[in-house]
């Protein structure tokens, strides 16, 4: 059994053990170190590489917006998963720019949270009901957005070919690989490679951050933009 190595980053002392002890209790999974701040945990991550990191918003020193920009920056492989007791909009799409790979509540249960930590650790992302149907909801908001591609983004679609355009309109539609395999009567295993492709070609951590360079780029519209 593979081990998914964690760091913990929270000023609340409390809240943090009482984590640890619940991931800690599992088997395939190992708190490596404990951080109190931004800062504490891009030198603990630094120093003991992990695979993810839990990490709070509001911290002293830096915040957990910044230390997860920097860290996903330094360290490409550790995914993190913002924890936090916040559902602000700006928050989940702050964290997401960053280069989060989740996006949890602190009144989360325990089984939901671990479920979160071993759905990251296999490549893909997660955020909770709430806090997506916050982001939705502040999209639909904003006023209709005029595309002006970067020239990175006009790349990366143009290297696209035309079925990897249709897993990215559906992985930017929420839909998971059961449902694109169903709906484009496709097997898994091309499923997988064409998420890989998508993934890879467009500079994307996952599927949410995927479905966010399909609204960027105009291939889904904000009604449409992870409802599944």
């Amino acid at each position: 059994m593979n081990t998914h190595t964690i760091g913990l980053a929270d000023d609340q002392a409390l809240f943090l053990h009482g984590i640890r002890g619940v991931i800690d209790s599992q088997p395939d999974l190992e708190v490596r170190w404990l951080a109190a701040n931004g800062e504490e945990a891009l030198t603990n991550a630094a120093e003991q590489p992990i695979d993810i990191v839990l990490m709070d918003v509001q911290m002293p020193v830096l915040d957990g917006i910044a230390a997860t920009r920097q860290l996903t920056q330094r360290h490409p492989d550790t995914k993190v998963i913002i924890l936090t007791t916040f559902d602000d909009e700006d928050y989940v799409l702050g964290g997401l720019a960053a280069g989060a790979s989740g996006f949890l509540l602190k009144d989360a249960e325990p089984e939901a949270l671990l479920d979160a930590i071993r759905t990251v650790a296999a490549g893909d992302a997660v955020i909770s009901p709430k806090a997506t149907n916050r982001v939705v909801a502040k999209l639909n908001e904003a006023p209709e957005q005029t595309l002006t591609l970067s020239p990175a983004d006009r790349l990366a679609l143009d290297e696209l070919t035309e079925r990897e355009r249709e897993v990215l309109v559906a992985m930017g539609r929420g839909w998971t690989n059961t449902e694109i395999a169903e709906r484009m009567f496709i097997s898994m295993p091309t499923v997988k490679t064409h998420v890989g492709r998508v993934l890879a070609k467009t500079g994307s951590r996952d599927r949410v951050h995927a479905a966010l360079f399909a609204y960027r780029t105009g291939l889904v519209e904000r009604a449409d933009l992870l409802d599944s």
